[in-house]
């Protein structure tokens, strides 16, 4: 074969998944229709788990150099703001940074892990056979033919994958369109921008790099048009007038674009050897700018299972959890986008003003702010553990970046040890019985730290031994008063990392 896998789509989500393959040295290629990252940016947010993962990879850091942290987020532009500071992470902000800057960023990853990158290339078919896919495309020299174990479709909502694979996509077209507009507005003077919704509609406006400001607009009187049409500046400064009494001056269009509510989703994300991930595999009104964030993270589940599978020390049961992880969690997310569309732009009446005066004093209550924040930036993500075998609080939780004294006596951040993309078995109570837990010459996937907690937590003071997955949720945690201590542990690597 030509490749271990092909990826179809080389967006943030399709690079960010080569990229965690070639981290655990999978040969893996990305076909993009694109001959280079495309200058607009529909996204303009990274949110605390997914600058969890870029953490995990030692990516956050030159991502903040680019972006602007902020401390809060939204939900359905209602006036009281989500208050991400009080989230327990370590990334506790939305990072305000255009997308095409974040996709620099993982692109430069991807080339320096040995990913192939092949743009200016259209997928014209995609089948699959017992033992892997076979993929035809062609670029300006012609058509051609790759060969993969595995092939995943991270190419978009029209996904040719998705197609051919036979997947249906399920849910509803779009009943609702709205705008969105990079332009200069010399007369506006906010820095942080504003969110106004009236009877006449709603607006958004927010300062972007190089002198533009990102304007974002429902406007009742034209939320009827096919999101195929162009949008124009007139239509633009006619709906600003009209819903803010000015507009600001708007002159100079950079990019100009419709967005609809359509929402689907794929019935599964597993056919064969074909995955899906991204818009291929749902897509939702753009609302509280969660989409390519939830693509991040799911991309970041199914790469290490793909490689435990290529590498041959999977569980037979392994990688169909991709879907049954990801699938409720992306449910979730289409139905609050759906909350959010109602709420943002179903209804313009005084009743609806009034709802959302509401929902924005309920807001106000901390309880419920932080609730609803922990949704949005998606550290409310809880797996279902496939083993009862092993209770414990903490399994199927994230792992918070805990402050670990190493058994050199150095104090390290916890998501530094997350580099290589193994597995990290987290040893905290000295027990020398842990050396003839297994064979460990054969777990190479599989970092053991020996370590302390150098912070009190209250989660973790009971926890004996804990398995970190690659992607930063805890397989499982043995307490220090499991009578079987050792056993457990045993049971629970042979159950996820192989009974090698």
């Amino acid at each position: 074969m030509d490749f271990e896998v092909i990826v179809v789509g080389g967006g943030p989500v399709g690079m960010m998944l080569a990229s965690e393959l070639a981290l655990m040295k999978v040969k893996v290629c990305v076909l993009e229709r694109l001959k280079e990252t495309t200058p607009y940016s529909r996204a303009l947010t990274l949110h605390p788990r997914s600058l969890e993962i870029f953490d995990f990879r030692g990516l956050k850091a030159k991502l903040m150099r680019k972006g602007k942290p902020i401390p809060t987020g939204h939900f359905a532009a209602l006036d009281t703001p989500l208050d991400f500071s009080v989230l327990d992470s370590t990334s506790n902000f939305t990072l305000f940074i255009p997308q095409n800057e974040t996709e620099k960023v993982i692109e430069e990853w991807a080339k320096s892990l040995g990913v192939e990158i092949w743009r200016g290339v259209e997928v014209l078919s995609v089948h699959q056979y017992s033992q892997g896919v076979e993929i035809t495309a062609a670029d300006l020299k012609g058509e051609f033919t790759l060969t993969a174990a595995y092939g995943i479709g991270t190419d978009g909502a029209g996904s040719i994958v998705r197609k051919q694979a036979g997947i249906p996509f399920v849910g509803t077209s779009e009943t609702l369109t709205g705008m969105l507009g990079d332009v200069v507005l010399p007369d506006f003077s906010e820095p942080n921008g504003l969110s106004f919704f009236s009877k006449q509609g709603l607006v958004m406006v927010a300062p972007l790099p190089n002198g533009l400001h990102r304007v974002v607009m429902i406007d009742p009187e034209r939320m009827s048009i096919s999101k195929q049409e162009p949008v124009t500046l007139e239509e633009l400064r006619s709906g600003m007038i009209r819903i803010l009494g000015s507009d600001f001056g708007i002159t100079q269009p950079y990019w100009l674009s419709r967005y609809g509510n359509a929402t689907r989703q794929a019935e599964r994300y597993r056919e064969g050897r074909i995955f899906l991930a991204g818009d291929a595999a749902h897509i939702h009104f753009p609302a509280g700018g969660q989409g390519l964030n939830v693509g991040l993270q799911e991309v970041v589940n199914l790469g290490w299972k793909l490689a435990a599978e290529l590498k041959g020390w999977a569980p037979d049961w392994l990688l169909d959890s991709y879907h049954a992880e990801r699938f409720p969690v992306n449910t979730a997310l289409l139905r609050n986008t759906e909350v959010q569309t109602l709420l943002m732009g179903s209804d313009f009446s005084p009743k609806m003003i009034e709802l959302r005066s509401m929902l924005s004093s309920m807001l106000q209550i901390p309880e419920a702010n932080y609730q609803m924040a922990k949704q949005i930036s998606a550290l409310n993500v809880r797996y279902e553990q496939e083993t009862k075998e092993l209770p414990h609080p903490l399994n199927g939780n994230r792992f918070r970046d805990l402050k670990l004294l190493l058994a050199d006596g150095t104090v390290r951040n916890a998501y530094e040890l997350f580099r290589s993309g193994s597995f990290i078995l987290l040893h905290l109570a000295s027990d020398d019985r842990l050396h003839d837990a297994v064979e460990w010459c054969k777990y190479k996937h599989i970092r053991v730290v020996l370590a302390s907690l150098a912070n009190v937590d209250s989660d973790w003071e009971d926890v004996h031994t804990a398995l970190i997955r690659p992607d930063g949720y805890i397989a499982w945690a043995v307490s220090r008063s499991e009578p079987k201590r050792i056993d457990a542990v045993r049971q629970g690597i042979i159950h996820w990392c192989g009974g090698i």
